[in-house]
This record gives C-alpha cells, structure tokens and sequence, in this order.
C-alpha cells in the first residue's frame, strides 16, 4: 500500500547529537534496498542534510528548506525550486528592520559553496549561535536590502517566541498569500525560529508535487515529523506520523503517535510495525 516515506530530520531521524540512531540507519537502508522511496524532508540546507544522511550510502531525495529546494543526491540536481520575490523579500527586511529583528538569509547557491547570508559576524548574540563558528559556506553583506540575487530561499529569525509570533502574525495579516511562514518550537538556538519563505515553500506542496511525478498517491505516502514545520505534511499524508517528543500541533494531526522519541529510534520501532517488517 504505501510507496514513499518522508522523514524529517532534527528531533525525528536524528538523535539530539545530531546522529542517525543505528536502528533507524538499518531500517532506511532495507526500505531504500526492498524499493521504498524514502525522502528525507527537512527544514535545514541541502549541504547540511546531505552530510548528515551519508552514512546512509543510498541515493536519495532531499527536499532542503522545507521544500523550497529539492535535489537528488546522486548528482545534485535540482528536482524543486522556490524562491522568495526579491521585492517580498526586501519588503519582510525593511518591516523586520523596524522591529529590531535580525535574520539569516537562506540561498541555493549550492555550486558556489555559499548557503547563508549574513549582515553581522557570524557570533552576533543577535543570531542566537544559529550560524556555527565552523561555519564556511556563507558570505557577509553590509545590508541585506542591497541584495540583487533572486536565488533566497528562506528569511530566518531566531530570538524569543513571543517577539517572532507577533512579527509572524503581522506579517500575514498585512500581507496575505505573499509569504508561507512557520514558528518552530521543538530547538535549541532560541526560544523560536520563524521561517518566511516563498508562498508555495512548504514541505507537504513539494512532496506531493514531487509524489505525483513519481506516480504515487497521497494515499500512499508515510510522513513522520516532529515539529510545526512538519504539521501539514503529517495532517495530509495517507499516514501521518508524529514523534512521542514531537509539538502539539504536530500530534493533533496525525494518525500516529511514536511510542518511542527520536532519542530511541522511534521512527524505526513504528516504521517496522505499519510496514510488517
């Protein structure tokens, strides 16, 4: 019955060290080799997820930055891309200028080696530790609203839930249907992440575009997740499957609740029980 399984990566797949739990990296390996399709569906960069999954060693699709970008990690194509309208973007700049907010860009400059685009040091308390000291595929810019690539795939703010809810809600009260946006509860840099990308930019509209030239249907597709970026593609998948460590509104709309947390390879001991394997 089920042909494709999207499984998200932070607080799901991968421990709280930032590794793949031996049972689940057992598990994807004799899905990927019985002839399952199993997507990894993140909101972090292709370059980070790719080098977290590698000891995979299978081809894989990565739908990066909640599907805004899509590739292939067997030659790095592109399957999916999404990008921020450059006058929406210096819009949602000058609005979080206004209140003291200080983002991370997310670009698909993957070729050229550069993810993120920053305006201050990469240590700035004002990024809350979201970019890593080793950091080095990023470039500094002295204002964001000098920027002339039409390559962004997302506008990241960390700093206190409260402060990014209000921003958030703003937002789309004044400017409707031009954004699709998201806070992130269950992380460790802050209290909270919003993440403003591209209208369509979300992890369920790539997997089910990216289902349907595959041929397979909604019907058939297992999504597991944990936090609020995963919440509409575990609400619409034929199998929707959330965390035991996962938000509530995550757990609201899933047909399944993990008895064991991304810490005890959770998304093996389920993924074993639906599939009878």
């Amino acid at each position: 019955m089920y042909k494709l399984i999207a499984i998200d990566l932070d607080g799901t797949l991968l421990d709280d060290n930032k590794n793949i739990p031996e049972e689940n990296l057992k598990l994807l390996k004799e899905l990927i080799d019985n002839g399952y399709e199993v997507v990894i569906a993140t909101g972090r960069r292709y370059w980070s997820a790719k080098q977290l999954v590698k000891n995979i060693d299978r081809p894989m699709v990565i739908l990066a930055n909640n599907g805004n970008i899509v590739r292939d990690t067997k030659d790095d194509q592109i399957i999916i891309k999404k990008y921020l309208d450059l006058k929406d973007f210096k819009t949602l700049i000058q609005e979080g200028k206004e209140r003291g907010l200080y983002p991370i860009i997310h670009v698909d400059q993957y070729e050229e080696g550069i993810d993120l685009i920053i305006e201050m040091d990469k240590a700035h308390k004002k990024y809350y530790n979201y970019v890593a000291q080793s950091e080095e595929r990023y470039k500094k810019v002295e204002n964001y609203l000098e920027i002339k690539e039409d390559k962004i795939l997302a506008v990241v703010y960390a700093g206190s839930k409260e402060k990014l809810e209000s921003f958030h809600f703003h937002i789309n009260e004044r400017y409707p249907n031009r954004y699709s946006s998201h806070i992130m509860e269950n992380i460790v840099v802050a209290d909270a992440l919003l993440e403003i990308m591209n209208p369509l930019g979300c992890k369920w509209l790539s997997l089910s575009e990216y289902a349907k030239e595959k041929g397979i249907a909604e019907r058939q597709i297992i999504a597991i997740g944990d936090d609020n970026n995963d919440a509409q593609m575990v609400k619409n998948a034929g199998c929707g499957i959330a965390m035991k460590n996962a938000s509530e509104r995550v757990k609201k709309v899933a047909n399944i609740i993990t008895e064991k947390d991304n810490n005890e390879s959770g998304v093996a001991f389920e993924l074993r029980k639906i599939l009878d394997l």
